[in-house]
């Protein structure tokens, strides 16, 4: 398996101030296709834009509402970043962390499921974005990575549902729903107990990812040595806490505990640019930031260390699931180490 010796052309996270007027921000490092928001100041919605749906078009990654369109957010995707107008994620001085993927324009047919669907995808980095429409039976879906997903997001475009998630520490049997705090549910509905191929993923009857004539959105992502990584973890609950191999030094992880209610806990390496980790956002909640050791953790060369008892990401006994993007893979294809922060 190839290494990815530079995560940041395929993942950068970027903070900015607003201005209520327009602005280009730059420093991404390549051109987005998805941009996640999330005003830190402020009390205020999450924001999520792709390059499948279009720049106008938005979702709310903590509610269950359908799609919205708005010019005066991004007006533009830019090779080193995006232009904003003067909209909701652009508003006088307050601050926003963006959070960038690319993934491969704004896509292609694929006829490879029984769904016909829309994929721009990156092979390299083992992300992409599909756009396809629900028939309330169970099908399948190309998604155009060429390996199997261990993550996948869900949620309908055309009217109000819940974010699935399927993730493979969990299984092919379970979902978690990304806008709120509920344990993880078991139900053939979803995934139909079948986990994904190197081609299609799997999808049953469930309406809030695979309703009748509904536009729906997935976001794929594969496992790519040095710069993504899946997986779960036990929480021991001590500030000495549980350490979770990756294989590289994170620059974003999202924590979530699984067997019972809880949020999904967001941090990066821009918000905290030395350990401890502790500025948190969540995903499933318009919260403004919470900056506090009772949120930390630790960014090391080759993974995380839980540094606190919260239930978020360290209960004792507590089974949690997380995603992580690298800044920097454990060690390079020429076999430089990574430094720890």
């Amino acid at each position: 398996m190839s290494i990815i010796d530079k995560p940041s052309d395929y993942f950068n996270t970027v903070l900015y101030t607003g201005n209520a007027s327009t602005q280009t921000i730059t420093g991404v490092g390549f051109q987005p296709d998805m941009s996640w928001f999330k005003v830190r100041s402020e009390v205020g919605s999450h924001r999520l834009a792709d390059s499948v749906r279009g720049n106008t078009k938005y979702l709310y990654p903590n509610g269950n509402d359908g799609e919205a369109t708005t010019s005066t957010n991004i007006t533009s995707w830019n090779s080193d970043g995006f232009a904003l107008g003067n909209g909701s994620i652009n508003e006088s001085s307050r601050t926003y962390a963006s959070w960038n993927w690319k993934a491969n324009g704004s896509g292609s047919l694929n006829e490879v499921g029984s769904i016909d669907s829309t994929v721009s995808a990156n092979t390299t980095s083992g992300f992409s974005i599909v756009s396809y429409t629900g028939t309330a039976s169970l099908a399948t879906v190309g998604h155009g990575l060429g390996t199997a997903p261990k993550m996948i997001i869900v949620k309908t475009r055309g009217g109000s549902g819940d974010w699935s998630t399927y993730h493979a520490s969990l299984g092919n049997t379970k979902n978690l729903k990304l806008n709120t705090t509920a344990a993880a549910q078991t139900s053939a509905s979803y995934w139909n107990n079948t986990s994904p191929t190197s081609s299609v993923f799997t999808i049953n009857d469930e309406g809030n990812v695979n309703g009748s004539s509904i536009n729906m959105i997935a976001y794929c992502f594969a496992e790519k040595q040095g710069y993504s990584k899946f997986g779960s973890y036990t929480g021991n609950g001590s500030t000495d806490g549980t350490f979770v191999y990756t294989g590289m030094k994170p620059a974003f992880v999202i924590t979530r505990r699984t067997d019972v209610g809880n949020h999904w806990e967001m941090f990066d390496n821009k918000r905290n640019t030395f350990n401890l980790v502790n500025n948190k956002l969540l995903a499933n909640e318009s919260d403004a930031e919470n900056i506090g050791t009772a949120n930390a953790i630790d960014f090391l060369s080759n993974g995380f260390k839980c540094r606190a008892t919260n239930a978020g990401t360290n209960t004792s006994g507590g089974d949690y699931i997380y995603m992580a993007f690298a800044s920097s893979p454990f060690t390079t294809s020429s076999g430089v180490p990574t430094t720890a922060r």
